[in-house]
């Protein structure tokens, strides 16, 4: 069984992973999902929205340098299906003012039974880590610039998510995102989990007035939503 996050990557000059081949036991990716959460009673849909709580906050990557107060952020649960068939419940910290729009969001992607391996809050100790380029967790609010950039991200204010990251690569050049995604770059291979231009789930994000990163042109981030335009 692969452990996601054992093997650190040798270093690029810039800081990333290098970029490798798509270990095969990931290539059609289907690991199981860790509950962290208790599981739901039953197969129907169900949210929640509350004011973070302070030990999920302390746990999170906010501190007070971050562009949003934490009293502007919501803790969500989420019930959603994963890889492995089974129901789960994620959690995921995003903007109060984007709260209910995501819950439906995830609503239309539980009814059509679209698969993640991960929701849950990114936590701060995952920012220093050694890249492992083997995530797959979808999540939101993380307190971090842009990629190579210095200005904040949309998701340092909550107002941005990823999908899926590892089926859905970030691409710019020869960098691929997570690192050893790259058997996801080719698109016209179709495994679970991916997402397309049109299909259900990209529509799901849409309906609710977010643009995906599927549709720029450089870098190509498709695991990414948002409700800024970047």
């Amino acid at each position: 069984m692969w452990v996601v996050g054992a093997k650190p990557l040798p270093l690029r000059p810039d800081g990333f992973g290098q970029i490798l081949p798509t270990p095969p036991v990931l290539a059609n990716r289907a690991l199981p999902t860790t509950d962290i959460l208790p599981p739901p009673r039953d197969d129907k849909y169900a949210s929640t929205i509350a004011a973070v709580p302070p030990d999920v906050l302390a746990r999170s990557t906010w501190q007070p340098e971050c562009p949003v107060a934490a009293a502007d952020l919501r803790y969500l649960t989420m019930t959603f299906w994963g890889f492995d068939g089974r129901h789960h419940t994620g959690e995921m910290i995003v903007h109060k003012r984007v709260a209910e729009g995501v819950t439906q969001a995830f609503a239309r992607l539980h009814a059509i039974r679209f698969p993640l391996e991960e929701m849950r809050v990114t936590t701060r100790p995952e920012l220093d880590l050694y890249p492992t380029g083997d995530g797959n967790n979808t999540t939101a609010f993380v307190c971090r610039p842009a990629v190579n950039l210095k200005t904040w991200s949309a998701h340092a204010s909550g107002l941005a998510i990823d999908v899926n990251p590892f089926c859905n690569p970030y691409i710019r050049g020869d960098l691929v995102l997570p690192e050893l995604a790259s058997s996801y770059v080719d698109r016209g291979w179709r495994r679970p989990g991916m997402l397309y231009a049109g299909d259900e789930a990209v529509r799901a994000f849409t309906a609710i007035g977010w643009s995906w990163g599927g549709n720029w042109t450089s870098p190509v981030d498709i695991q990414h939503f948002t409700a800024t335009g970047r």
